[in-house]
């Protein structure tokens, strides 16, 4: 049903519980503000903001853009940093909708729902081409998601469901607010606000009418074989068990994303024929949240799915490893080595699944091997000698490469 009065539920209590859910770490945004000022008074900031959004009169900043290195360092990517008092009540409204919207949201939906992760996605793949035996596999890849989606239609996506004046007042804000940039504010008609706490539910609204609903209610029921789908965010894979299924699908995909103002990259979307090998090897694979899958033989002979770091992946994090290492060698050895051990320990922490011990072991010998060149370069006296390198490693050991989401444990790591 449509739901016309929802701002009442937002009070003081409500306000403090957002507060308490909001980042306050990071870059401040363009008034300056940081989390230790709003805290001396947070009470009477709190009252302030909720007045203001509840009267009309709230004003939505611009948001601040800066630029940081990609990795590799050759290219910059925009951030956007919205003011502390932005992301409070972003978080606010942004917590009204998922809980509305929880409802709605199908279980193939992953990415930034509550008890729900990149983990679990890659899981419920894995047992859906299993269960079929091999699929094709339609990887699906939208450009600029973020940046193009359509004003337009997201309102018209919200009018299904929420139409509390209130609400709704201060999501147009945010959508036009626009970003400032050396002085100078510029408005877009499409994207959602950048760095924004209520773009991922957003984000999640309209691929939930675009594909997810489309997808189940619309397609499924026309296809001869059995089909699905698996979402994170705006990263999807359409998994079916008719080749023929999959090319109808994909030949009517870029019509239906055109028509809500979205495309689809031509090169990166694509028909991946994922069926178990007929002989020895296989060629197809496909990517999905960073990793390959790929079929390979168990001990038992029998053919499974693998999965293993994806190439650029890997090969981003040897990159950043290298920078780090580069411009931060003047450091002490104690705390080079916490810091490189922290990114290894991430590293691990996602890429660690069942049957990825190689990757993560080519991770860790390349961490090394740069780690000795650049302790190498830190004067102009000989570099170390690899065997006294291996000393230090006896005082500052890394993290050794381990399995932390195992496909066989009893309850599997999400």
């Amino acid at each position: 049903m449509v739901l016309t009065t929802l701002a009442h539920n937002i009070d003081m209590s409500f306000m403090r519980e957002a507060y308490r859910y909001t980042n306050k770490g990071g870059a401040v945004g363009i008034d300056g503000q940081t989390a230790s000022e709003f805290d001396s008074c947070m009470d009477d900031n709190l009252r302030e903001l909720l007045g203001q959004f509840k009267s009309g009169k709230y004003r939505a900043p611009a948001v601040k853009r800066v630029y940081i290195p990609k990795a590799g360092g050759e290219q910059l990517r925009p951030i956007g940093i919205p003011t502390l008092k932005d992301k409070v009540l972003q978080r606010a409204v942004s917590l009204i909708l998922e809980a509305i919207y929880e409802q709605d949201f199908f279980d193939r939906s992953y990415g930034f729902r509550r008890g729900r992760s990149a983990h679990m996605a890659l899981d419920t793949l894995w047992h859906d081409v299993m269960s079929m035996g091999g699929a094709s596999i339609i990887e699906l890849d939208i450009r600029d998601f973020f940046g193009t989606l359509d004003h337009k239609h997201l309102r018209a996506f919200l009018d299904r469901r929420v139409r509390d004046g209130v609400i709704r007042k201060a999501i147009d804000k945010w959508l036009c607010a626009g970003v400032m940039e050396e002085g100078s504010i510029s408005r877009s008609e499409s994207g959602t606000p950048q760095g924004g706490v209520i773009s991922p539910i957003l984000a999640n609204i309209f691929l939930h009418e675009v594909l997810d609903t489309w997808f189940f209610e619309v397609v499924k029921p026309r296809l001869r074989g059995k089909a699905t789908l698996v979402r994170f965010a705006d990263d999807a894979v359409c998994i079916f068990e008719s080749r023929e299924d999959a090319r109808k699908v994909l030949e009517v995909l870029p019509k239906r994303f055109a028509k809500y103002g979205l495309s689809l990259h031509p090169e990166k979307t694509r028909l991946v024929n994922f069926y178990k090998p007929a002989g020895k090897t296989n060629v197809e694979s496909f990517d999905f949240l960073g990793f390959t899958h790929y079929w390979g033989k168990s001990r038992q002979g029998k053919w499974i799915v693998y999965r293993k770091t994806a190439r650029d992946r890997l090969r981003r994090s040897i990159r950043s490893l290298k920078d780090w290492c580069r411009q931060n060698r003047h450091m002490s050895l104690r705390d080079q080595h916490k810091q490189i051990a922290l990114k290894l320990s991430g590293h691990y922490g996602y890429f660690g699944i069942t049957g990825n011990m190689r990757s993560l072991s080519l991770l860790h010998h390349e961490t090394k091997k740069v780690w000795h060149k650049w302790l190498s370069r830190r004067s102009e006296k000989a570099a170390i000698p690899w065997d006294r390198f291996l000393k230090i490693l006896r005082v500052y050991p890394l993290p050794k490469p381990r399995i932390v989401h195992s496909a066989w444990a009893a309850s599997p790591t999400t």
